[in-house]
């Protein structure tokens, strides 16, 4: 009989997420038997999805995986009240399925965040006598107070507490850099309880770009620096509009991209205005379908994040898909994600918010001959595949399902 897993997860496909329908396929793939557990789609806009409506308890298969969606409060509000309403609810509602409704699985595969999540899998693994893999994508409080969702000391320092009350109870955790392996071991989590999964990218889009963009995209005599994803505060993409102006009086021939939504896209045209940078363009958010178009379209991609203690041991999710797309790359960002480009030899690193930095990094990348960016990108693109895709990625979770349900040490 196959092991069955049951994957508990707030966010799962049709919205954004990292591990969703594409991990569950690959465990099935596996041989085993998956059931999804989550809520109806509702991020992140906060609105149902089209198709779906809200009701007591629905069932659907993708691609041969069963998704059992339970009722929550829609919401991604910037509202603290609303937010935990939304956390809260399907926190409940999926307990409740769990213990009383749910075929008894083998092994609960558990996503973080939101940490309500991981509280119902601790519940779940008492009431139900299964071991729990806990996959942490965002080491919290640290994550809520770095970028500012929560300032208030007294309640950072209770999700603390509740947080190490989880680590815990659960049987396996899993991390997306040795950084937070590190964190954790800090905080008294035995490093045997730990194992460091890096995340993977959206393969299928990246492998088949879609979409023209000429009529949007620099011309060929424009040397396109790409950005893509959220623009927000944790982003501190001033940096590149700083290195621009500095660009743009040098006439370099240098021009920064920048794809995408976020809290700081207004502000941050209205500067490029102030600034009459006419080497900085601004294109709005794309599907993820779509992304590999622009990727494939620019000449080199650019991570960029504040400098943070907290970032240094975070490897953000496009780093993945920057070098699964065997394109060179400028990351701003000190610690685990640096060293992933420095050991692949795939792209430059400059210091964060340094302006000066990323002016002089582009600059001498867009001085490179062509066959040394052909060849960062190469070296990206091996490295993704021997250390970052999702067949090995998904290789290592069988083998710490099987170990958990065989009671060997993983």
């Amino acid at each position: 009989m196959a092991t069955r897993i049951l994957l508990f997860t707030q966010w799962f496909d049709p919205e954004p997420t990292f591990k969703g329908i594409v991990f569950a396929r690959a465990l099935v793939e596996q041989g085993f038997e998956v059931e999804v557990l989550t809520g109806f789609p509702n991020y992140p806009n906060g609105r149902i999805y089209p198709g779906y409506w809200m009701k007591w308890l629905q069932c659907e298969w993708i691609d041969g995986v069963q998704v059992t969606r339970v009722p929550l409060y829609p919401s991604h509000d910037q509202s603290a009240v609303k937010r935990v309403l939304n956390y809260a609810s399907f926190a409940a509602s999926s307990f409740i399925y769990g213990v009383f409704r749910a075929k008894k699985p083998d092994v609960i595969y558990a996503y973080h965040p939101p940490l309500t999540v991981g509280v119902t899998a601790s519940l779940l693994r008492f009431f139900r006598r299964v071991p729990v893999i806990y996959d942490i994508q965002d080491m919290w409080p640290d994550t809520l107070r770095a970028t500012g969702m929560v300032n208030n000391e007294k309640v950072l320092k209770s999700v603390d507490m509740v947080c190490r009350w989880v680590y815990r109870r659960v049987d396996q955790i899993v991390v997306l850099s040795p950084g937070f392996s590190r964190l954790l071991q800090d905080r008294g989590v035995p490093s045997s309880k730990i194992e460091v999964i890096y995340n993977w990218a959206d393969e299928s889009s990246l492998a088949a770009p879609k979409g023209r963009i000429e009529d949007i995209f620099p011309g060929s005599d424009r040397f396109k620096i790409l950005f893509a994803g959220n623009m927000g505060n944790a982003q501190s993409l001033d940096t590149v509009l700083n290195a621009a102006s500095t660009l743009q009086e040098k006439k370099s021939r240098v021009t920064f991209v920048m794809l995408g939504g976020g809290v700081d896209v207004k502000r941050l045209k209205r500067k490029t205005a102030e600034l009459q940078l006419q080497n900085v363009q601004f294109l709005p958010p794309v599907p993820m379908s779509e992304v590999g178009s622009f990727i494939q379209a620019s000449d080199a991609l650019l991570v960029h994040l504040r400098n943070d203690p907290l970032f240094e041991i975070t490897i953000p999710s496009k780093i993945q898909a920057y070098m699964a797309a065997a394109k060179p790359i400028i990351i701003g960002v000190k610690g685990d994600a640096a060293d992933l480009i420095q050991w692949s030899k795939c792209g430059e690193l400059v210091e964060p918010e340094n302006a000066e930095s990323l002016a002089s990094v582009a600059e001498s990348m867009a001085s490179m001959p062509s066959e040394q960016l052909a060849l960062m990108g190469e070296r990206a693109s091996e490295y993704y595949q021997d250390h970052l895709s999702l067949a090995v990625g998904s290789k290592k979770f069988g083998q710490i399902i099987r170990a958990l349900v065989s009671g060997d040490s993983v």
